[in-house]
């Protein structure tokens, strides 16, 4: 295995990209998501957006948290959209801005860590799948400076080499950051960024938290950005998605557990 491995990272580069480079593949190929600028529609159409999603790092990984709500111009148009999405079994995505977009980005990138691992047999590490995601961000660059298109996630990841949760945000022209506690992206995340400062100061930072308490304090920040923003679904109709990425791998929360959160957030608010 280990001269299979070494054989192919000693591949000569064929002028369209490195090995293992599944957007040089689609290159070669002239697929669509190739070209800068191609990947969405034209500039007349509504496009669909996702509006809160909400990172912060626990004791045991990272959790995010979303609304269920996606817009169009004023128009609620669906109030089940899937902004956590899984890009492998240690990558988490998730997405604000526009959802034809995002949603083709994941697709692609789904693809390309796949094609990684089974040309070079190994996993695509950590840097490499935060380049590939802003290397796709810089490609939609043409398309969101005419005001159509625009994407940014927040990414979450568990780092095996340092055995500890991570958590990113982009620019629109993809430079990427990483932040120490939390990360929040879409049109409710700038009203509730104070909150999150709030939470560390009076209460402890999120990464000593238990995913109880974490998931709590998420709620409730999503909920005042509800209160904050129209574009923003809240909880009260459809309970929000939550995911986690742990040591082991991706966990999906389920209703169960949300709902029980919710309602010790209930019992802290009317003091029952």
């Amino acid at each position: 295995m280990r001269n299979q491995i070494e054989e192919r990272q000693q591949q000569p580069f064929d002028g369209a990209g490195r090995a293992g480079d599944f957007l040089a593949v689609l290159e070669r190929t002239g697929h669509p998501i190739a070209r800068p600028g191609a990947i969405s529609g034209p500039g007349d159409v509504t496009e669909i957006h996702g509006t809160t999603v909400i990172a912060v790092k626990y004791k045991d990984g990272v959790l995010n948290v979303g609304d269920r709500r996606a817009t169009g111009g004023t128009a609620i148009l669906y109030d089940r959209a899937e902004k956590i999405v899984p890009l492998d079994t240690h990558t988490l995505i998730a997405i604000s801005g526009s959802y034809a977009t995002a949603t083709n980005i994941i697709r692609y990138l789904q693809h390309s860590f796949k094609y990684f691992a089974r040309t070079q047999l190994q996993e695509m590490s950590l840097d490499g799948k935060l380049s590939e995601l802003g290397r796709m961000i810089a490609q939609n660059l043409p398309n969101a400076m005419q005001g159509i298109g625009a994407f940014l996630p927040v990414l979450s990841a568990w780092d095996a080499t340092n055995d500890e949760g991570r958590i990113y945000f982009y620019d629109g022209m993809g430079a990427r950051f990483e932040t120490r506690e939390f990360g929040a992206a879409g049109s409710g995340s700038g009203p509730i960024r104070g909150a999150f400062d709030y939470i560390v100061r009076t209460k402890g930072p999120f990464h000593e938290m238990s995913r109880e308490q974490a998931l709590k304090e998420c709620l409730t920040l999503l909920d005042i950005a509800a209160d904050l923003d129209s574009a923003t679904g809240g909880y009260s109709k459809i309970l929000p998605i939550a995911k986690v990425v742990e040591r082991a791998g991706v966990v999906a929360i389920s209703d169960e557990e949300i709902t029980a959160a919710l309602g010790g957030i209930s019992e802290a608010q009317t003091g029952a």
